[in-house]
């Protein structure tokens, strides 16, 4: 997408930043009719929500970074009338374990029965899957309270706690921590992990940290459209952000990409916004300043002290292989195992382990993680021909692996991680996965890996954190203004994943600092 070099001196918006959250900020300005403008560094509008062909000569448009849907509000889709579907998952998780020196595995989904049966056979009896089944009916609940808020003005504590209505459920996710209703609902070790991974996902921390901060990320994963569903997007993440640049453009927002923001002027009521191109520097004028991008970004641009990085903590792994490895669990066909979430190394005692190693500045010895394969769900990512041949895609998610690891030398610790990280994949195959690996045009292996220095490089995420700083809980606290996207500047308003309620592929900040614009201006 080239620059536009054709836009004005003055707009009523400007927004720092192209990715999904800008995006639904400007199509919903510019449809309530506002001039609005987008400045994006990159070449490209998305920023980690986008889709690209990372193997020379290989068409597979893969999730490079973000790959799955839950955050996201259907208000959002119907009111910016986006022409972007997701898929449910008929499995939603399979978990391989050895047990009594037999290869055996839990599987979540493919309806009741099945999944019943899969915790018999894992555990013995019906203990686990009724605790399973309570927990998870307490969750939804609390999905279906919750979610709606993520659009609404920020709500009190008290007002939040009010909606929850079930004071155990709010013991549960808001005042203790997470591992103790893990640990008093459940048994099975493996059980316990399953159920802890949501608490984990890119956020480092140990199943009682005091801080709750893993109470925040589990509650994130699962509120997502008031059920907790995890859903694949039809044709790569790319296709809500073209569907985004599509609808802004449509609404007669202007998109110039190329165009890098470099420093904001304001006295509260109008500001500049200074950029930088390939051809130079210029300026353009706005009441509001929307910014889609880190917390610490907006302190740069606005001449105020950045806020502490908040660590990243994962290892993300895009694959292409010939064919899906076969399973040493017989009992499960690899197709149902790698279509919904693939648990690896992430019993509940394998997952504090790694968490402890990896606090005392040691790799984890045997790394967690989970993956999945969307083209089981959505082929439409795949060429034709690779279609034809059974190739498959991969997508591998790491846990417990903080930046702070990789600071002595990046390539080589990401070389070992990945090593030992599929290592614990191959104990449960009967074949090697390099073995089953595409080759790209030059011949080389259709895998990569990304650290958290290499998004902090890439995507300019502080420490590498996907979540731009640690998950808020999802209600007003001091100085978070009344749609949590306020900043000390009057008109600048930060709509990027670090404002409250931000975090994954949601829309929802984005969707909030446009209606407190709007809102501000009598809309």
């Amino acid at each position: 997408m080239p620059a536009h070099e054709g836009h004005h001196r003055s707009y009523d918006a400007v927004i720092v930043g192209g990715g999904h959250n800008g995006l639904v900020a400007a199509a919903y300005l510019a449809r309530a009719g506002r001039s609005v403008l987008v400045l994006e560094r990159l070449g490209n509008t998305g920023g980690a929500a986008v889709s690209t062909r990372p193997f020379a000569g290989v068409d597979a448009r893969l999730s490079r970074y973000s790959y799955l849907v839950s955050l996201l509000p259907k208000k959002i889709v119907r009111d910016l009338g986006l022409d972007f579907r997701v898929r449910t998952r008929n499995v939603s998780s399979y978990t391989p374990v050895e047990r009594d020196g037999r290869p055996t595995g839990l599987l979540v989904g493919g309806g009741e029965r099945r999944t019943r049966e899969a915790f018999a056979r894992l555990t013995g009896g019906e203990r686990e899957y009724q605790a399973w089944q309570r927990f998870y009916d307490m969750t939804g609940q609390v999905a279906q309270r919750i979610f709606p808020t993520l659009t609404e003005p920020l709500p009190t504590r008290d007002e939040l706690r009010l909606r929850v209505d079930d004071e155990e459920a709010w013991r549960v996710l808001f005042e203790e921590p997470i591992g103790a209703a893990v640990e008093d609902r459940f048994a099975d070790d493996l059980v316990r992990g399953v159920v802890l991974t949501d608490a984990l996902i890119g956020t480092f921390a140990d199943a009682h940290d005091p801080s709750l901060k893993q109470n925040r990320c589990f509650l994130y994963h699962v509120i997502g459209g008031g059920t907790g569903a995890w859903d694949v997007p039809v044709g790569g993440m790319g296709a809500l952000t073209d569907a985004l640049a599509t609808a802004a453009r449509d609404a007669g927002a202007v998109l110039a990409t190329g165009h890098e923001v470099v420093r904001i002027d304001t006295d509260g009521s109008a500001a500049e916004i200074t950029y930088r191109t390939a051809d130079g520097e210029g300026a353009v004028a706005a009441r509001h300043v929307l910014v889609n991008a880190s917390p610490q970004q907006l302190a740069v641009l606005t001449g105020d002290q950045p806020p502490t990085p908040a660590e990243g903590a994962q290892l993300k792994v895009n694959m292409l292989l010939r064919r899906l490895p076969r399973l040493r669990d017989s009992e499960v066909d690899p197709r149902e195992a790698f279509s919904g979430t693939f648990h690896v190394a992430e019993g509940y005692q394998q997952l504090a382990t790694a968490h402890a190693q990896a606090a005392a500045g040691r790799l984890p010895t045997a790394p967690p993680s989970e993956i999945y394969c969307h083209s089981l769900t959505d082929p439409t990512i795949l060429g034709p021909d690779l279609v034809d041949q059974g190739y498959q895609t991969l997508t591998l998610f790491g846990l417990h692996t903080p930046a702070r690891l990789f600071d002595r030398d990046n390539d080589a610790v990401r070389e070992e991680l990945l090593k030992s990280t599929l290592a614990q994949l191959d104990a449960h195959l009967t074949e090697p996965l390099t073995d089953c690996l595409a080759t790209d045009a030059d011949g080389r292996p259709c895998i990569e890996a990304k650290t958290p220095l290499d998004l902090e490089r890439d995507l300019r995420l502080p420490g590498g954190n996907i979540f731009h700083r640690e998950l808020s809980w999802p209600y007003a606290q001091e100085g978070t203004g009344r749609w949590g996207v306020e900043t000390r500047h009057t008109n600048v308003l930060l709509c990027g994943a670090g404002a409250v309620r931000g975090g994954g592929v949601s829309g929802v900040p984005g969707h909030n600092a446009a209606m407190a614009v709007l809102e501000e201006l009598g809309d």
